[in-house]
């Protein structure tokens, strides 16, 4: 993928292996811990412990169906997202934004870039991401950008620390489907 660039300077490219360390703090800080509270996607009072680690984001990294989208901005990694080509559908997810740039756009830039990669790169028809049903605030956010709840759930991984430590037991994620 060659690199894209936005009205606001916002450059894309896809990540390496150099970015796993930066990319690892970006996903843990806008997700877990006291830094996530800075930004309101903040995962911390559902779950504690890390949202990735260096193999996880490495895996996505080198996967050939996919690519984990950077976005830039003078240099600084402000953001990223997972693309996975899946048939007639991209999957979403590991959308992460800096706490401190949260609010401002950067969001809805990247979620736009990511579309416009998988319609006109990948020919495919729909987005589809899950995300914990717990998460009102950030369904009603897509939602917002076309999204569509779909009533699908699939259980969390109780046991499995690589996602979390839940601090709930009724967690569970929900399937979110966009038309492309």
């Amino acid at each position: 993928m060659a690199p894209e660039q936005s009205e606001d300077r916002t450059t894309f490219r896809a990540a390496t292996t150099a970015d796993v360390p930066a990319l690892v703090e970006l996903v843990e800080s806008a997700y877990r811990g006291e830094a996530s509270r800075a930004g309101w996607t903040t995962e911390a009072d559902l779950l504690d412990g890390r949202r990735t680690d260096a193999d996880g984001v490495a895996e996505v990294i080198a996967r050939t169906d996919g690519l984990l989208l950077v976005a830039e901005l003078a240099g600084e990694i402000l953001a990223c997202c997972q693309l996975e080509h899946r048939g007639d559908r991209a999957y979403f997810g590991m959308f992460s934004v800096r706490p401190g740039r949260q609010g401002g756009g950067i969001g809805r830039t990247v979620l736009a870039e990511a579309e416009r990669l998988a319609r006109e790169e990948w020919g495919v028809g729909a987005l589809e991401m899950t995300v914990i049903e717990q998460r009102t605030e950030l369904i009603e956010w897509y939602e917002r950008r076309g999204f569509s709840r779909t009533g699908i759930y699939s259980p969390f991984p109780y046991g499995d620390e690589r996602f979390g430590i839940p601090r709930r037991p009724d967690l569970r994620f929900e399937t979110l489907t966009k038309t492309l």
